[in-house]
């Protein structure tokens, strides 16, 4: 995360989480931005919800259901596996946090309330998570959906890696 919005450029990944940055100053922001949200839209921001996300903008990794549900108990909620599911499919559904299907889990989302396709960089060794925006409509993917026809309406892409800090422990 980081404090501003992040300007996308065609054909360059951005990446978010692998840099340093207010990390204090980030979770502020982005629960404030989540609650603006909300209020606009007229959906609720249950304390709940609230918790989870500050949860998975606590760290730049992903976060399993059972692993938020154990954060949430406590932090004094239930301690029944919905309690955690509900709060991340809200999250989700509204642009809050985004599920990484090759690691079932949640990560906050970097990019809030845009309309992106974003791509994910999972390190193996950490597993911090990146998010960068992919346009949908460049390279293979898009020439082959402009050669078939197919009108891509969103991507989510997910690679695993090693991130700066740990490729620099490995050595080369």
């Amino acid at each position: 995360m980081t404090s501003g919005p992040r300007p996308v450029r065609a054909q360059q990944l951005d990446p978010i989480a692998f840099e340093s940055h207010d990390h204090a100053d980030c979770i502020k922001t982005a629960v404030a931005a989540a609650e603006a949200h909300c209020t606009r839209k007229g959906l609720r921001f249950t304390p709940v919800r609230r918790a989870a996300l500050e949860i998975l903008l606590q760290e730049h990794r992903a976060l399993g259901a059972y692993e938020m549900l154990d954060r949430l108990r406590a932090a004094g909620f239930g301690s029944q596996p919905p309690v955690a599911y509900r709060a991340l499919e809200f999250l989700v559904a509204n642009g809050f946090a985004h599920k990484i299907e090759r690691l079932n889990a949640f990560v906050a989302c970097a990019n809030p309330g845009a309309s992106h396709s974003p791509a994910f960089m999972i390190c193996r060794a950490c597993e911090a998570v990146a998010e960068a925006q992919s346009p949908p409509s460049r390279g293979a993917l898009g020439a082959a959906a402009r050669a078939t026809g197919f009108q891509i309406e969103g991507t989510m892409v997910e690679a695993v890696g090693l991130c700066p800090a740990c490729a620099e422990k490995a050595g080369p």
